[in-house]
């Protein structure tokens, strides 16, 4: 198999081989993030990360009353990034399949490592598509309920549930959302776990996550609802449980990675 030289520097062979999966694969995937997550748990991790960003964006809403329609769009928009983070704990999985040290101290070092430039992109593609995602929801609130400026939480939850204006908004809202969601999912499903795996480049790992998707739909759809509904929980309640959904999924993710790509 030929080998070439990518502009990031890094030297990849063919295209990867896909395997077929099924439900078995996605139940063994969590139940390996599970017992990851038992062995090294990262909910302190989590914590520090979501719970600075939701209080600021509370305070925010808190001081200014009319960003209160874009504090559902910014706190579910934030799941589009949850691949750029969880890359540290697919190293951390990689390292313990590896039988090599997996000490906290090794979290970040996909961001340091050989393909740190490839995850950058990755990572700045992400970014632009949580922007797309804001701006999309800001249009669609533009479109429904921009007339009305709620002084209250109360009158802004009376408004968006009793009226067809705030049903609309709901209702596109929840399309073009799962829209993006779809998007993410095919576009990370393996691409970042693979860029830490091993050396390549960004366009070789989307192609690679495409080509997964593309050959598992029933597999990838069922994944994507798994890992919708764990995240609705673990936004209950106060976000509390995302500090062992996001890292159960994130090692879960890996271990996803490794029954999909030929390594």
């Amino acid at each position: 198999m030929s080998t070439v030289e990518t502009h990031f520097g890094s030297t990849i062979s063919g295209r990867p081989e896909i395997r077929r999966i099924g439900e078995a694969d996605l139940n063994w995937a969590l139940l390996q993030g599970w017992k990851d997550f038992k062995e090294k748990r990262g909910d302190v991790i989590i914590l520090a990360l979501i719970y600075p960003v939701v209080g600021l964006l509370s305070a925010a809403m808190a001081f200014n009353v009319r960003l209160l329609p874009m504090f559902f769009p910014l706190v579910a928009g934030l799941s589009i990034l949850g691949p750029a983070v969880a890359s540290g704990f697919y190293e951390l999985a990689r390292r313990h399949e590896a039988h090599l040290p997996s000490g906290w101290v090794h979290f970040l070092d996909p961001f340091g490592g050989r393909n740190r430039t490839g995850l950058l992109v990755m990572t700045a593609a992400l970014v632009v598509v949580f922007l797309l995602w804001l701006t999309a929801a800001w249009m669609i609130y533009a479109a429904t309920l921009a007339d009305f400026q709620p002084a209250t939480l109360r009158e802004f939850a009376v408004r968006l549930f009793g009226t067809p204006e705030g049903w609309s908004l709901i209702s596109i809202g929840m399309l073009v959302g799962f829209a993006f969601a779809a998007i993410t999912l095919v576009l990370t499903l393996v691409s970042f776990p693979m860029l830490v795996d091993k050396a390549t480049d960004p366009l070789t790992a989307v192609s690679t996550s495409i080509r997964a998707v593309s050959e598992n739909p029933g597999a990838a759809a069922s994944w994507g609802l798994r890992v919708a509904g764990l995240l609705v929980l673990g936004c209950l309640p106060l976000f509390i449980g995302l500090a062992v959904v996001l890292p159960v999924l994130g090692y879960a993710s890996w271990h996803l990675y490794t029954r999909l790509v030929v390594r």
